[in-house]
């Protein structure tokens, strides 16, 4: 194993939950529903894979005022993302990786500005050998160019990474790119389907990466080739 690839939201940091409840605290203004199975479509694919304002407009049979609500809707996730921080188990992760002499990468759906913004508040945008993000690629997860991306950037083989994912459609990109794929998922996504997973865990801090690896061999050396 050469290399660890991250994802970013949800897994580096948990901006699911504050995105999901700031629209449904939208949603709520209109007593209208946001279903999970409905906001499933963008977790990990970026945000153009749904549109909250059009499903809330189907709702409720009539425009709304989108310019208001997107802003207002910005400011509130702002508010409930100033007090996260780095979610348990990455950070020892980050370090380990550079101690084994892993390359760690970064593979996000979403925009650079919004990656290296937070990256940088957390204190860790110096951390990854390679960073590619969703407004660099022409086709984001559950896509693989993202992954095949920081494969390139890296120079190492599908076979010689692991990635580490929070979302169904982030799993899906990172084994199209013939990535083994561990699945660790946030409050959100753990309410979808993460079977297809190589490997789960409920938290990095409940693995150290040196047991994680052994994990990974194991299972490579059992499991017929995809």
């Amino acid at each position: 194993m050469k290399a660890l690839i991250f994802d970013f939201d949800g897994l580096i940091l948990d901006t699911e939950v504050s995105e999901l409840q700031s629209w449904r605290e939208i949603y709520a203004e209109y007593d209208a529903a946001l279903p999970l199975e409905q906001w499933a479509a963008c977790i990990g694919s970026g945000s153009d894979s749904f549109d909250p304002c059009a499903y809330l407009e189907a709702q409720v049979g009539h425009p709304i005022e989108r310019k208001d609500i997107l802003a207002r809707r910005r400011k509130r996730r702002l508010e409930l993302l100033a007090a996260e921080v780095v979610l348990p188990g990455v950070e020892a992760y980050l370090r380990d990786a550079k101690r084994l002499g892993l390359k760690p990468g970064l593979a996000s759906s979403s925009s650079r500005d919004w990656v290296y913004g937070h990256l940088s508040r957390l204190g860790i945008a110096d951390s990854f050998d390679c960073i590619k993000c969703g407004d660099e690629v022409t086709h984001k997860k559950p896509d693989p160019e993202l992954y095949l991306s920081v494969l390139s950037c890296l120079e190492v083989p599908a076979e010689q990474a692991v990635a580490l994912e929070d979302s169904p459609n982030g799993v899906l990109a990172a084994q199209r790119a013939g990535i083994f794929c561990v699945a660790i998922p946030n409050p959100v996504t753990s309410q979808l389907d993460l079977a297809h997973a190589d490997l789960r865990l409920q938290s990095l801090a409940l693995m150290p990466l040196e047991d994680l690896i052994a994990e990974v061999e194991k299972r490579r050396n059992t499991s017929p080739a995809r």
